[in-house]
């Protein structure tokens, strides 16, 4: 297996069912090595990163894609709950969320997120940024060692 072959473990977090449906699409559609994990609100993430609860069994992500805006607890707080956790800090957060706010995106990267992606509405567009992102975060970067 080629290193690029080589799959990562991908925690989704989005309460939005199409946006779950494309992103699924778009790694399927990519780099089938790629596991992406999904869970639909802010304490299921962290339950899901803390491997308590019902997701005792769950992999250690890669790769965090977060959501701002989620019931329970938003992404903002889950951000900086992985940021704070010595256990979690090191796993790369890209916040990909549908707000252009220009405070959001500055509190996003106070909280050390490691990028922040607005999410194009056109479903090609949106395909084509989750595929980008996969393949910097599968082929360029240099990922922690598990």
């Amino acid at each position: 297996m080629t290193e690029q072959q080589v799959g990562i473990e991908v925690l989704l977090v989005e309460d939005d069912p199409g946006d779950v449906l494309m992103t699924r699409e778009a790694f399927a559609e990519h780099k089938v090595a790629n596991r992406l994990s999904v869970v639909a609100d802010g304490v299921s993430a962290l339950e899901f990163l803390r491997r308590t609860g019902e997701h005792a069994d769950a992999p250690v992500p890669d790769l965090i894609l977060l959501d701002l805006n989620l019931p329970r607890m938003d992404g903002r707080e889950v951000l900086a709950a992985v940021k704070a956790d010595p256990d979690l800090k090191h796993i790369p957060v890209v916040v990909l969320t549908t707000s252009e706010a220009e405070e959001d995106v500055l509190r996003s990267y106070a909280l050390h997120a490691n990028a922040y992606v607005t999410k194009p509405v056109d479903f090609d567009r949106f395909i084509e940024v989750v595929r980008q992102i996969d393949d910097f975060f599968v082929s360029v970067v240099r990922l922690p060692a598990r």
